[in-house]
């Protein structure tokens, strides 16, 4: 069984991965637009005095302008450190300028690291993906890295995806230790799960 589910898994990954490479960026600059829109008009988000978020690279729905809004309304952010066991650090977002190309091609704040913890004190979660169910399973990269941080994470914090309208689907595969989500936010829109 297990077999199976990390088969299906890696399929709809190569799959869902493929159609985010055919969005032009004009679009992902749009649809990044208007997630920030929404997720900054959310009763959670505004209320929040920190946010964990993280940076959008190559075709993820983008964050840019999210993380703007976020630390113009006076919110601290916090952003995850990759680790070498694959788990996730958490240090501070200063700002654009103060971020540096990690592993995996990722760009992580220069800031001290706050613990594995940190992610604990979060008011707001927001997580990348590639897809999420109907029920809250996330399909993410595949690392595992959000599904052993989200373990940290008090029962009741909003925790949302990040994603394309099209990958919110019926249902995705999944695992014991998939870690579920509260919400998905899309250019569409806010759907609590």
């Amino acid at each position: 069984m297990q077999d199976h589910i990390s088969t299906t898994k890696l399929a709809l990954r190569d799959q869902l991965m493929a159609a985010r490479r055919h969005l032009p960026l004009t679009v992902l600059g749009e649809r990044a637009r208007s997630m920030a829109d929404l997720l900054t008009a959310l009763p959670e988000v505004r209320q929040a005095a920190t946010v964990a978020a993280y940076v959008s690279v190559s075709s993820e729905p983008g964050t840019g302008p999210l993380l703007d809004r976020l630390t113009e309304s006076g919110k601290r952010v916090i952003l995850p450190l990759l680790q070498p066991d694959m788990d996730l650090d958490w240090a501070a977002y200063d700002g654009p300028e103060h971020l540096h190309t990690a592993r995996r091609g990722l760009l992580e704040p220069t800031g001290r690291p706050l613990g594995r913890d940190a992610l604990a004190a979060a008011d707001v979660v927001l997580v990348p993906g590639l897809a999420v169910g109907r029920d809250g399973t996330r399909l993410g990269q595949g690392g595992g890295c959000y599904d052993r941080a989200l373990a940290r994470v008090p029962v009741g914090t909003f925790v949302c995806v990040l994603l394309n309208s099209e990958e919110v689907l019926d249902a995705v595969p999944k695992d014991d230790h998939d870690r579920p989500v509260l919400a998905v936010a899309t250019e569409q829109g806010v759907t609590r799960l």
